[in-house]
């Protein structure tokens, strides 16, 4: 067993098999809907997620996790592990990573927080990363050496079925949206410097799928079975199928870990978010 416990938050959505297989603890933020609040994961399933915000006018809001509930968690791993290291989605879209940073200011034992500046599937491959060479035996600065590497060389590329959320979430303007959507055009958003920017556009699910491999294959080549890859989807499968084929043909892979996007991105995105991240193993 590792001596150093790796926690993250709920905006790096691992999958509950991998979350049990690296013995990863997972801290949820809370998610605001139609005034009723619900824990990430915990009081709604990703599925009944999907589900609300196709039938609701509303979009939810997002709640970042608590200073105490850090400082309980910091203080009940600390009589475990030798040291905890606690990976946060991007401090620059939750207060999160501030309530982490406080607790563990104010707890005892070797603690330590890192901010991916990412989110997702971005900084889930961070995490997994973590939690991988914990396993392998590494040293937490080992470990928190090699997460600033992939950090400054990693990619992360989304893309969305429809403008309507990032519209309805003061990103898009209105005319834009609308114009957008009856052209059929699909953004191309990037994690740059922890914000979510946009990078490109196509016209249409073939084409814009077949751009985020080429702006995958401009960065790294085509081969990349020295890169740990992440894809997620919504409740958009198909399209998830797609990007999975186009990846298959054109590029060189040893792994793929696919991802279901959780509440906290689909807030913001809406239900058919389709993204890659890709970066050092």
């Amino acid at each position: 067993m590792s001596n150093i416990k790796i926690v993250c938050d709920s905006l790096s959505d691992i999958p509950k098999e991998l979350i049990e297989k690296y013995n990863i603890h997972v801290v949820p933020l809370s998610v605001i809907f139609e005034e009723k609040e619900y824990i990430d994961g915990i009081d709604i399933t990703k599925e009944d997620f999907y589900k609300m915000l196709r039938q609701s006018d509303n979009l939810p809001k997002t709640s970042q996790v608590t200073y105490m509930s850090f400082k309980n968690v910091f203080e009940k791993y600390i009589n475990e592990y030798k040291s905890v290291l606690y990976i946060a989605g991007s401090s620059n879209a939750s207060g999160t990573y501030q309530s982490a940073v406080m607790a563990k200011n104010d707890t005892e034992g070797d603690i330590h927080t890192f901010d991916s500046l990412s989110l997702s599937i971005g900084s889930g491959c961070v995490v997994l990363s973590a939690a991988r060479l914990a396993q392998e035996g590494k040293t937490i600065n080992e470990i928190v050496n090699h997460l600033e590497k992939i950090k400054s060389n990693m990619s992360v590329l989304f893309t969305v079925d429809t403008l309507e959320y990032l519209q309805k979430g003061g990103r898009v303007s209105l005319a834009k949206a609308t114009i957008g959507n009856m052209l059929n055009i699909k953004p191309i958003l990037c994690i740059e410097a922890g914000n979510v920017k946009s990078l490109s556009q196509s016209r249409g699910k073939k084409q814009v799928v077949g751009k985020i491999i080429e702006i995958i294959k401009e960065t790294y080549g085509d081969n990349l079975k020295d890169k740990q890859i992440l894809i997620g989807c919504g409740d958009n499968n198909g399209d998830l199928e797609n990007l999975m084929k186009k990846i298959n043909e054109e590029l060189h892979v040893d792994e793929i870990m696919i991802v279901n996007i959780g509440s906290c991105i689909c807030a913001h995105t809406g239900p058919t978010v389709l993204g890659i991240a890709c970066c050092d193993k």
